[in-house]
C-alpha cells in the first residue's frame, strides 16, 4: 500500500528524526486577538510523515512558516532560583546536544559541575572529585546524588581527554538530564523544604474543637 502524501505539508523540525521533516497537519486553532487587524496566530497539531510522532507547530500569518513549540525545542526552563551563570553552563550543554557535539555535551556538564562547587565555596584548587566529596562531608549532596555526580564527572573527563572513545548520544542525553536533577535538588527543591520546614514549625493559630482535632490527628 502507498504511504499517504499530504498535497500540503508543513516543513517541521522533527526531535525523533533530527532534522526538518515533513508533516500532515490533522488539527489547528487559529487565534485572533484584534477582530480589526489582519493579524493572526495560528497553531497546528500535526504527525511527522517519517516516524509518525506529534508535533505541535506555532504559525503566524501568512502560515508560511513554522516554529515547534511541543516537544519544546530547548527543553524546559530551568528555575531563576538557579544561579545565572550555572543556567548558562547548562544552556550550551543543551546547545551541544542539539548540534550533536556528544562530546561537548560531556565537557560543558563537567564545567556545570565545577561551577556548583565553586558556587558553594568550594574553591580550594583540588580536582573536582575531592570537591564533590566535600559537598557531601558538608551534607549539601546525599549519597545517590554524589555517585551521579562522581558518574558525569568521569563522563567529562572522557569528552576532555583524547582517548579515542566517542561520547554517544545517549550518554550525552543522560548526562545532561542528570546535571538538571543535581541543579534542581541544589537550588530548588533543597530551598523549597526549607520553606516548608519552617512554615510547619510556626505555631499555629487556636481554631478550638476543630484544632485539637487536627491535634490528634497529626499524633497519629
Amino acid at each position: 500500500m502507498a504511504a499517504e502524501i499530504d498535497p500540503n505539508p508543513i516543513l517541521a523540525e522533527c526531535p525523533t528524526c533530527e532534522r526538518a521533516v515533513l508533516a500532515k497537519e490533522t488539527g489547528a486553532l487559529e487565534l485572533k486577538y484584534d477582530p480589526d487587524s489582519p493579524w493572526a496566530w495560528r497553531y497546528a497539531l500535526a504527525r511527522c510523515q517519517e516516524c509518525y510522532g506529534p508535533l505541535l507547530l506555532a504559525q503566524d500569518d501568512p502560515f508560511d512558516r513554522s516554529e515547534r513549540v511541543w516537544p519544546s525545542p530547548e527543553g524546559r526552563e530551568l528555575s531563576s532560583n538557579i544561579p545565572d551563570t550555572l543556567r548558562r553552563e547548562h544552556s550550551e550543554a543543551r546547545a551541544c546536544l542539539k548540534a550533536k557535539a556528544y562530546t561537548a555535551v560531556a565537557v560543558m556538564v563537567r564545567r556545570t559541575l565545577e561551577g556548583v562547587c565553586a558556587d558553594q565555596g568550594v574553591t580550594k584548587r583540588q580536582p573536582l572529585v575531592a570537591s564533590l566529596r566535600e559537598l557531601h562531608q558538608q551534607g549539601k549532596i546525599e549519597g545517590r546524588l554524589l555517585e551521579w555526580a562522581e558518574a558525569l564527572r568521569a563522563l567529562g573527563n572522557q569528552g576532555a581527554h583524547f582517548t579515542g572513545v566517542q561520547v554517544s548520544r545517549e550518554d550525552a542525553t543522560d548526562a545532561l538530564a542528570l546535571a538538571e536533577a543535581l541543579l534542581d535538588y541544589m537550588y530548588v527543591f533543597t530551598n523549597q523544604y526549607e520553606q516548608f520546614k519552617a512554615r510547619r514549625s510556626k505555631p499555629s493559630s487556636p481554631r478550638g474543637d476543630a484544632g485539637k482535632a487536627g491535634s490528634s490527628q497529626d499524633s497519629d
